[in-house]
């Protein structure tokens, strides 16, 4: 139960108790929980996309406010950690630089250009998605999907880049087996999802894990290990991902 109060209270808005306790147990139950948590997000931006759909409301607004809905819903959290990213990976070679400005929140050059062009990027692939007839469940997959990353980035062997923080609680707390049976597990129901080929959804989840791993690979060379920021920014570049995979048309 305080793995998954954590992962809901973390990820979402939804006012749930707080964990009685947290620690790297709890906090790497909570990282296998997260693509559960995603389904309240990826409840509410379908409904959004079903409303938008009824009322005719053009593709790209929909989408628009299907994403928004979603960065309101989890505070904004991921956006604020793409975005205290990118100004850290951009701003200087030197580690304690970087991580210090990461640190303090405020958001550079950098930071917003990669935020405009990631949210824009989600935007048009969801629109794209909708275009298609399959909007529903290209938003539903890529928010899970999004989430299902977490517990790759928290595997056993990825160092925290800080001795404190949320990202040195959960760094290296998920044993490898059960982040990929998590994340392999997402892949296998997205092949259900409906008004898509078995291989669309799985081919967008493997999509959403690599664009992590290679996001995550880079900060761990830069940084040293990885925060919550980075976690943040894995998020969010890999739904980015699942949505652009998942914008093609089928047929």
């Amino acid at each position: 139960m305080n793995a998954l109060r954590m992962a809901l209270g973390t990820f979402t808005a939804l006012p749930v108790p707080a964990p009685r306790v947290i620690d790297r147990v709890v906090a790497g139950r909570a990282m296998l929980l997260a693509p559960l948590a995603a389904l309240p997000l990826a409840a509410l931006a379908l409904a959004v996309v079903l409303g938008g759909e009824v009322a005719g409301v053009p593709a790209l607004a929909t989408a628009v406010l299907a994403v928004g809905a979603v960065a309101l819903a989890s505070r904004g959290l991921h956006l604020d950690g793409l975005a205290d990213t990118a100004d850290g990976l951009a701003a200087s070679y030197d580690r304690a630089k970087a991580l210090d400005i990461m640190r303090k929140g405020d958001s550079g050059p950098s930071g917003v250009a990669t935020l405009v062009l990631v949210l824009l990027a989600q935007c048009a692939a969801l629109s794209g998605a909708l275009g298609a007839g399959h909007g529903g469940s290209a938003v539903v997959i890529a928010i899970v999907a999004g989430r299902a990353v977490l517990p790759l980035c928290c595997v056993r062997g990825v160092p925290s880049a800080r001795q404190e923080g949320l990202g040195a609680t959960v760094a290296g707390s998920v044993p490898i087996p059960l982040a990929l049976l998590a994340f392999l597990v997402v892949a296998g129901l997205s092949a259900l999802a409906p008004g898509l080929p078995w291989w669309r959804g799985p081919l967008a989840v493997l999509a959403a894990g690599c664009v992590a791993g290679l996001l995550l690979a880079r900060c761990v060379r830069r940084l040293g290990g990885s925060t919550g920021d980075v976690l943040g920014a894995c998020v969010e570049a890999a739904t980015a991902a699942a949505l652009l995979t998942l914008s093609v048309p089928v047929g």
